[in-house]
């Protein structure tokens, strides 16, 4: 714990000590060359910042059916037509049912058949049994051969089993009459879900055949909620995570951001010309319908984001510059701010990262400035700690130039960032 605190002590001094070799530059590079540096300055603003991931992406209905057909036949009617809202439920086609029909027939035929030779052999058995009981009477009376027992005991036992046969027949023929029946309901299509016809596949006198694989004769897709389907590339996928907030636009409307948070991302990846992709779905709310199929998304994931932060230029970031040959080490740059300050700042802000920018103050000369910064987009930074709006910060590394400082000129505030 002794040597991590030492370590940040030590780090901390190394920070202002490069503020001050800063300061010391712009003084010994104005002063050697006896004139004066021209500085391209700009505003500290506030303003909204947004740290995204982008990436390009197709959109789908998040529910899509293909509706086929589960028996042959010939399509009879279509009732419904491309663009068609549907419930579901609703009944879409009808195939030619006259197949069916018959095949129902029959299989009611039989069963009426069986169930004839069922009462048949039921009076059978009780005759039989009858004429057993009787037997088994006499030959107890001993008035009976035991042949002729035997023989009336086998009877019965047969008929038994006739009967428990053509009960086998009629529950195995009813098994057949319920499978003919569903293969009947079969031929009338009814919507599985609610939505929007989005494509036929078959047309009105088209034979259908389902023996192999069904048909598909329509699709219906669910239009109100849409998926947004990108393509992430393996370098930026472990930042994207479920519940992420995201946004995208279309071709057609880019001004317009469509909220919209990450679903899941499918373990299972793409490879393209040695390109490894993994798929990221979002699902939208649609709606007043203003979303289509395969329309073309620019997605956004959100890494981070400050409202009404205060915001420097990237550009204002100050880098450490070289020792210039023969430079007054010994020069100072003004007032370094005050370290115990900057720790306490740091301490509270842990995951912020230490830079450097030149403040310009009320006499015109650059003095060196440490300060912490958030979220950093390609132009600008969050500003934590160390600057507040209105201040003036050079723009770019400062270096010497032939001009005085009446030529010092100044930039009004950055505009907003881009995306």
């Amino acid at each position: 714990m002794a040597r991590k605190k030492s370590s940040s002590r030590w780090g901390l001094l190394a920070f202002v000590a490069a503020a001050a070799a800063i300061g010391v530059y712009v003084f010994v590079s104005a002063s050697s060359n006896g004139e004066e540096q021209t500085l391209q300055t700009e505003k500290v603003t506030r303003g909204d910042i947004e740290v995204t991931i982008s990436a390009a992406g197709k959109i789908a209905p998040k529910e899509e059916v293909a509706v086929g057909a589960q028996v042959s036949g010939q399509l009879e009617t279509l009732y419904v037509d491309v663009g068609d809202t549907v419930e579901a439920g609703d009944l879409l086609a009808q195939i030619d049912a006259t197949i069916a029909t018959t095949s129902v027939e029959a299989n009611r035929a039989q069963l009426k058949e069986l169930r004839a030779s069922r009462k048949q052999q039921q009076a059978t058995l009780e005759l039989v049994k009858s004429q057993s009981e009787r037997a088994t009477m006499l030959y107890e009376a001993d008035a009976m051969a035991k042949a002729d027992y035997e023989a009336a005991i086998a009877d019965y036992q047969i008929a038994q089993g006739r009967l428990e046969a053509i009960d086998a027949q009629i529950e195995r023929q009813s098994s057949s009459l319920q499978a003919d029946l569903a293969s009947l309901a079969f031929t009338k299509i009814y919507a599985p879900i609610s939505g929007t016809v989005v494509s036929l596949e078959a047309v009105e006198g088209q034979t259908l055949n389902a023996n192999q694989t069904a048909p598909t004769i329509l699709t219906i897709a669910d239009l109100t909620t849409m998926t947004v389907e990108t393509d992430v590339s393996e370098a930026d996928v472990l930042r994207i995570t479920k519940d992420q907030p995201a946004w995208f636009t279309t071709l057609g409307d880019s001004e317009y951001r469509w909220e919209t948070k990450v679903r899941q991302v499918l373990p299972t990846p793409e490879v393209l010309n040695d390109v490894v992709l993994y798929k990221a779905l979002l699902d939208v709310d649609n709606p007043e319908g203003r979303l289509r199929t395969e329309m073309t998304a620019q997605v956004f994931f959100v890494l981070g984001s400050a409202k009404d932060a205060i915001l420097v230029p990237i550009t204002a970031l100050q880098s450490a510059p070289a020792r210039r040959a023969g430079s007054d080490a010994d020069a100072t740059a003004g007032p370094a701010p005050m370290p115990a300050a900057f720790k306490a700042a740091l301490e509270a802000n842990p995951d912020a990262d230490k830079a450097l920018v030149m403040v310009l103050g009320s006499d015109g000369n650059a003095q060196p400035r440490p300060i912490l910064t958030g979220l950093r987009t390609r132009t600008q930074a969050e500003v934590i700690y160390g600057l507040e709006p209105g201040d003036t910060v050079v723009s770019g590394n400062v270096f010497p130039k032939q001009v005085t400082s009446n030529q010092t000129r100044r930039m009004g505030p950055p505009p907003m960032m881009g995306r």
